[in-house]
C-alpha cells in the first residue's frame, strides 16, 4: 500500500513538473520565435509562434488538472457506483447517465474502456453510451476552461452544457430505439490504464493520459496556428460568410484535429474568423467524434459500432450546436 501511495505521489510530481516544463519551454520558444522571424525578415513565422504559445500557455494548466481528475475517477471510484445511481428503466438511466458527465470528468481516451467496464457490469448500452460522449464534454474542468477561453461570453459555456448533454441523451435514446445487439461487440477487459484500481493505476492512467492529451494539444495548437495564418482570408470569406458552411467546417475540423477537451476552448477561440455557433460546433463535435475516438471505439466495439455511431454522433452534434447557437448565441 505504502509502496502504492509513493508511485502515486511521484506520478503526481512527475506531471506536474512536466507541465511546467511544457509551458517554460513554449513560452521561451515564443520569445525566441518572433526574433528569430524578425531576423529572417519572416512575420508570419512571428504571428505564428504568437498564436502557437498563446493557445498551448493558457490550455495546458486545464489539461493537467482534467487529467488528474480523470485518472483519480478511474482509479478510485469503483464502477458499481453506476449502477446504483442509474435507474432501471432504460429511458431514464439515459439523462442521468448524460448528466452525470458533469460531476464525474473523464477524458477522451479514457470514456471509452469506462463504458465499455459499465456494459461489463450490466450497465444498459444506451445509458453507458450517453455517458461516453457526456463525460469528456461537460465535466467541470471543461466548463471552467471555456469560461477562460470566452471572458465576458457566459452564453458560450451554457451553450456548450447544452448541446452536448443534448447530443449525449438524443444518442443514448436513439441507441436504445434503433441499436441492434450484433453492431456492438462485447466489450474486451481493458489493459491500457493499467490496473483496476488503486494508485497504481492512478499513476497508469495519469501517465498515459497527460503524455497522450498533451501531444493531441500541441499537435492542435500548431494545426489551429497554422490555419490562421496560413489560410488566406479570401478562402475563408468563403466560408464565414455562409453561416451553415462555417458550422460544417469547423465540424469536419475537429474531427481531423483532434483536439483534447480540456484545451479546445482554447484553439476554438483563436479561430475568431468565424460565428459563434461554427465555434460552438467545434467544441461540440470534438470530444464526441475525432480520428482517435473513432479507432478506439473500433478496437473496442468493434468497426461496424464505430463507423455506425460515430456518423450519427456527428451529425446530432452539428444539427445540436445549430439549434442551440440560434437560440442562445
Amino acid at each position: 500500500m505504502a509502496d502504492g501511495i509513493r508511485l502515486g505521489l511521484r506520478a503526481l510530481v512527475s506531471t506536474v513538473l512536466g507541465g511546467a516544463a511544457l509551458i517554460a519551454i513554449v513560452t521561451v520558444a515564443s520569445v525566441l520565435g518572433p526574433m528569430l522571424a524578425l531576423d529572417l525578415y519572416t512575420p508570419p513565422v512571428a504571428a505564428w509562434w504568437t498564436v502557437f504559445t498563446a493557445i498551448t500557455v493558457q490550455a495546458v494548466p486545464f489539461l493537467l488538472l482534467g487529467t488528474v481528475v480523470s485518472a483519480a475517477i478511474g482509479a478510485f471510484v469503483p464502477q458499481r457506483v453506476f449502477q446504483r445511481l442509474l435507474p432501471r428503466r432504460t429511458a431514464l438511466a439515459v439523462p442521468v447517465a448524460g448528466a452525470a458527465g458533469v460531476v464525474l470528468p473523464g477524458c477522451e481516451c479514457a470514456s471509452v474502456p469506462v463504458a465499455g467496464s459499465l456494459m461489463r457490469r450490466g450497465v444498459a448500452p444506451a445509458a453507458a453510451l450517453a455517458f461516453l460522449l457526456s463525460a469528456p464534454a461537460i465535466n467541470p474542468v471543461v466548463l471552467v476552461a471555456t469560461s477562460i477561453a470566452f471572458p465576458g461570453q457566459p452564453e458560450m459555456v451554457l451553450g456548450r452544457l447544452a448541446a452536448s448533454l443534448g447530443t449525449a441523451v438524443v444518442m443514448g435514446w436513439l441507441w436504445a430505439r434503433f441499436g441492434r445487439e450484433e453492431w456492438l461487440r462485447p466489450a474486451k477487459r481493458d489493459t491500457a490504464h493499467g490496473p483496476e484500481g488503486g494508485p497504481r493505476a492512478f499513476a497508469s492512467g495519469l501517465q498515459h493520459d497527460f503524455l497522450h492529451a498533451g501531444g493531441f494539444l500541441v499537435v492542435g495548437a500548431a494545426a489551429a496556428a497554422t490555419f490562421a495564418i496560413v489560410v488566406p482570408s479570401s478562402l475563408l470569406e468563403v466560408f464565414t460568410g455562409s453561416a451553415w458552411l462555417s458550422v460544417l467546417l469547423l465540424a469536419v475540423l475537429a474531427v481531423v484535429l483532434c483536439v483534447c477537451s480540456e484545451a479546445d476552448a482554447f484553439v476554438a477561440a483563436s479561430l475568431s474568423g468565424f460565428s459563434p455557433t461554427a465555434r460552438l460546433a467545434f467544441m461540440v463535435v470534438g470530444p464526441m467524434v475525432d480520428l482517435k475516438l473513432i479507432a478506439l471505439q473500433t478496437g473496442t466495439f468493434g468497426r461496424s459500432f464505430a463507423l455506425r455511431f460515430s456518423s450519427a454522433t456527428w451529425l446530432v452534434a452539428v444539427a445540436s450546436s445549430a439549434l442551440v447557437g440560434w437560440w442562445l448565441l
